[in-house]
């Protein structure tokens, strides 16, 4: 474990207790929302681990200090922070070593984790692959198949080319498990027509797999996709010609790189008249829970490997 890591006293002892803790991102508190939204939605994710009986740990980079679990005055100088870098893989020793704020990715989360020792991560969507550009591809990918956490999620976003991205998952031998459906979610929608590797529906039928990962000595982490709550769908094909005019709009304006996805959400926000931000904070808080409960399941069967 890296001597870098600073951890919230509350984190720090239900790790040492053997206690279920679920790791969370923080660049939906500087990137996914506007504040002061940012704020209020990360603290109800917070809530909703804490409500499930597990201790929430959100990870970002203050000031050069990698912080496994924010306090309430942490996560409200990032909710306000203006120059806070998106951290993947890449850019953590950028922020430490330049003393910065920093806001982990799905990537940057897992990595932050398993040096911690959290074994469960919940976030919204991971990356993938862009739309028209196959070579465009998320480093979470990259991450899962070589980081040992399970990331508990609504699939990727549904902005990005999901049956590409399903390929490369299969490629780099992550494990996609669907959590009581049969098909991978397509974020702000229940169904993607696209089959999961297998389903399960309990936390502790996840727990066998992570056990089994375990046991067998894999590298990588395995993806258990959550639908979003029944109540709080957007229908796939309602939400592909939003999309798709996001996509039109981004390549007029000449969006490119690393400022495609924030774009993306934030015009499908727009375009939607917030139904997306609906369903988006709905699955976020659904997760969570899910998560939450898998941590809980995996504290209650922890079991020694060898080395």
């Amino acid at each position: 474990m890296p001597l870098k890591l600073n951890f919230n006293p509350q984190v720090k002892t239900a790790l040492d207790n053997g206690e279920a803790v679920v790791a969370l991102e923080s660049t939906l508190i500087t990137h996914g929302f506007p504040s002061p939204d940012n704020i209020e939605i990360a603290r109800k994710i917070e809530d909703t681990v804490r409500a499930e009986g597990a201790v929430p740990a959100t990870i970002a980079v203050l000031g050069g200090q990698i912080t496994v679990g924010l306090t309430t005055e942490q996560l409200e100088y990032l909710g306000t922070a203006k120059n806070a870098r998106k951290c993947s893989r890449r850019d953590l020793p950028i922020v430490v070593a330049r003393r910065e704020d920093g806001a982990t990715t799905v990537a940057g989360t897992m990595i932050v984790a398993h040096w911690a020792g959290i074994s469960v991560f919940g976030t919204g969507g991971i990356g993938g692959v862009h739309r028209g550009h196959a070579h465009d591809e998320s480093a979470d990918l990259m991450e899962l198949s070589r980081t040992p956490v399970t990331v508990v999620c609504a699939g990727a976003k549904a902005i990005l080319d999901l049956p590409l991205t399903m390929e490369v998952l299969e490629t780099r031998g992550v494990p996609v498990i669907g959590y009581q459906t049969d098909e991978l979610p397509a974020f702000y929608s229940r169904h993607s027509g696209l089959p999961v590797d297998v389903r399960v529906d309990t936390p502790q039928e996840a727990v066998d797999i992570i056990h089994a990962r375990q046991e067998l000595t894999l590298s990588g982490g395995l993806l258990v996709t959550v639908p979003v709550p029944a109540a709080n769908e957007w229908p796939a094909a309602e939400a592909q010609v939003i999309i798709d005019q996001a996509l039109a709009d981004a390549e007029t304006e000449g969006i490119s790189g690393k400022a495609v996805t924030p774009y993306l959400l934030e015009r499908v926000s727009q375009l939607s008249g917030k139904r997306s931000k609906k369903a988006n904070i709905a699955l976020l808080l659904n997760n969570a829970r899910v998560a939450a409960q898998i941590a809980l399941a995996l504290a209650s069967n922890k079991r020694v490997f060898p080395t």
